[in-house]
């Protein structure tokens, strides 16, 4: 097959890039500006595709002996990605930007612009399987990246190729070393790409500028501290809240209401969550009948949990059997087969609106 192959700068991509080559596919190397100011997309081991990036990304091409370009991709990237994530914030959101640049990005603009240029399919690093066109996840439970891939559909699926979920990370970086490429030991990138210092709070804050409101206490109703914007809170949320309450008892945040500006706050013992509400599913196959039985994953982090998938007004109504923490509106809710056989294979993901307590009391 003729196949782009997506080259990041990092260890991962060039290792599923030469895995690409000795199958014996046909590969171009592409690297994505996704910035542009790319020289500040990178501070050690935070950021991405920075021109060091592409520069790595193409002294590996050359050692593959495959034609490489680089394709700037900076305002999509921009308005589908870093537009959207601003935007999720300041409605009282926690967006996953790794999953929207799945999206929009690698499945969508890079692969939309490969089948139109006459490649069969996209290759790329990801820590993840396919098996008879399902997505699974990786073999490498602590580097599966299935969570933010769950947004793919079946077509995208299709035109995809993930070479490394069969391996583990530990194995890439030594088949990396065993061809000599200089990325063998290259630090693994972290946090957000457009956000190398890591400080998302100070970003947004840059971005969007001062939006005091109060921060309430749940038990009381009381006003127990001001906060510059609900930007700087996600749900689950316990450091950094800048309060202080006369019990002393740690305090999480409950829940945003960016039209009143109010961050609520509550003990731990109110911050359990037995269901959620979502907006619009996606499937990576058939869509399945609902009721469905799954396990939910409801963080790139998180640990999966039975639960139920009912309809729900065109989205999804997940009753969980066991109550989570932290389940913040914006995130995914992923779900995964039930079945122990196949309980790596995921079925789909829609976005989490509203969490619900088991007394039914609405969180947005």
């Amino acid at each position: 097959m003729r196949v782009l192959a997506a080259m990041s700068g990092g260890v991962d991509s060039a290792v599923a890039a030469a895995l690409a080559v000795d199958a014996g596919h046909d590969v171009t190397g592409v690297h994505l500006a996704l910035s542009p100011d790319r020289q500040m997309l990178r501070s050690g081991a935070r950021g991405c595709c920075s021109v060091e990036d592409a520069h790595d990304a193409r002294r590996v091409a050359d050692e593959l002996g495959i034609p490489f370009y680089v394709w700037d991709l900076a305002d999509r990237f921009r308005e589908d990605v870093v537009d959207d994530f601003v935007a999720e914030y300041a409605a009282g959101r926690t967006p996953n930007p790794c999953l929207r640049c799945n999206e929009k990005i690698k499945f969508s603009a890079v692969l939309d612009r490969a089948q139109a240029l006459g490649f069969d399919a996209v290759v790329t690093g990801h820590h993840a399987r396919l098996h008879e066109g399902e997505l699974r996840r990786s073999v490498d439970a602590g580097k599966d990246q299935s969570y933010v891939l769950g947004v793919l559909r079946p077509d995208q699926l299709a035109s995809a190729m993930f070479p490394l979920g069969s391996i583990t990370k530990d194995r890439v970086r030594e088949i990396a070393a065993e061809r000599g490429f200089a990325v063998a030991g290259k630090p693994d990138s972290h946090d957000i790409c457009f956000i190398p210092d890591g400080d998302t709070r100070g970003f947004l804050a840059r971005t969007l500028g001062s939006r005091p409101g109060p921060v309430v206490d749940a038990a009381t109703g009381a006003t127990v501290g001001q906060h510059d914007g609900t930007y700087g809170f996600t749900v689950g949320q316990r450091k950094g809240l800048g309060v202080s309450v006369g019990d002393q008892r740690p305090r999480y945040v409950l829940g945003i209401e960016p039209v009143t500006r109010t961050v609520t706050i509550g003990t731990q013992d109110l911050t359990g969550i037995g269901e959620v509400r979502t907006g619009v599913p996606t499937w990576t196959g058939p869509a399945p009948a609902l009721p469905l039985a799954a396990h939910v994953q409801l963080r790139a982090h998180g640990t999966p949990v039975p639960c139920e998938v009912l309809a729900d007004d065109g989205g999804l109504r997940i009753v969980l059997a066991e109550e989570q923490r932290g389940v913040a509106p914006g995130q995914s809710a992923v779900l995964y087969e039930p079945d122990p056989a196949r309980g790596d294979r995921v079925l789909g993901q829609a976005a989490v609106q509203t969490a619900r307590e088991r007394n039914e009391t609405v969180r947005h």
